[in-house]
């Protein structure tokens, strides 16, 4: 019995790394042009990936853009035309760096202005504290009275 579990347990695990094998990355005949291609996809940005390059995904459309650019470069064309290519194709987001335009201005000083207006918000909360625990204190008449509404409210808690 322990004999069969532990083979139904190996073809389990040998069936599931089967499954999640790929075909190995074809890689360029020419390492000049592999060499200029992988620097080239570390400038880009994976579409699916997002976070990633091209040159460090692992997404299937990462390997078919970096084949596609390998392509580009054995028809003698240059790494800015091939950038040039991408960006017609899937817009600035493909860029690791995008241009400084008017429409990449939020994407770049974004975080800047959000930075400053979080600082912005901290010290006006800091100053509103500042102003409530300046107030001035209660008299002894609003004391009692709210030490009597205290005990009111703890006496009939407690029932």
């Amino acid at each position: 019995m322990r004999n069969s579990l532990l083979v139904c347990g190996l073809v389990l695990l040998a069936t599931a790394f089967a499954a999640s094998a790929r075909e190995a990355t074809p890689v360029g005949e020419d390492p000049a042009i592999e060499h200029r291609m992988m620097a080239l996809a570390a400038e880009l940005r994976c579409l699916v990936c997002q976070n990633q390059t091209l040159a460090d995904s692992q997404a299937d459309l990462a390997a078919d853009l970096r084949q596609e650019i390998r392509e580009l470069m054995k028809k003698g064309q240059s790494d800015e035309q091939v950038k040039q290519y991408l960006v017609a194709r899937y817009g600035d987001f493909v860029l690791y760096r995008p241009p400084m335009k008017t429409v990449t201005w939020l994407l770049w000083f974004g975080p800047g202005l959000l930075l400053v207006g979080g600082l912005a918000a901290l010290y006006l909360v800091i100053l509103r504290r500042r102003r409530l625990a300046a107030a001035e204190p209660l008299s002894a008449d609003q004391e009692k009275r709210a030490l009597a509404l205290l005990s009111e409210d703890g006496a009939s808690s407690g029932t």
